[in-house]
């Protein structure tokens, strides 16, 4: 099994569109403004948007972005316009991470792990 694609919602997705656009991420399917589809920089998995009437409650969405250099791609972030909630931390579970929320409030952790993300020293054989 592999994981192809999360859709998460959102109450306006032309607004947030443009929010994942501005942090990376390149759109390639939107045929009518309550759904739309993004492909990652790297791998082979999607990303989509589609429309709600109300949003989850609780804790809601909690997306991760795995990338080479958090500091870095904050920063870029950053230069768009688009407010940090955590900059980059090194983690006790060895990862480091940074996180924002989108326009309807999906937490996003925009973080690396290498060989930790799958391997940490306390994996289960």
């Amino acid at each position: 099994m592999n994981l192809n694609q999360i859709t998460i919602p959102s109450l306006d997705v032309v607004r947030a569109m443009n929010f994942y656009k501005k942090i990376g991420l390149k759109l390639i399917v939107h045929t009518h403004d309550a759904y739309a589809r993004f492909e990652c920089p790297y791998g082979d998995s999607t990303f989509s948007i589609h429309q709600v009437n109300d949003l989850p409650r609780g804790s809601g969405v909690i997306i991760y972005f795995e990338v080479d250099d958090v500091s870095e791609t904050i920063n870029r972030i950053i230069e768009k316009g688009i407010q940090i909630d955590e900059l980059p931390k090194k983690q006790s579970w060895l990862w480091t991470e940074a996180r924002l929320k989108d326009l309807d409030g999906n937490q996003i952790i925009i973080y690396n792990a290498g060989e930790n993300r799958k391997n940490p020293p306390w994996r289960i054989n």
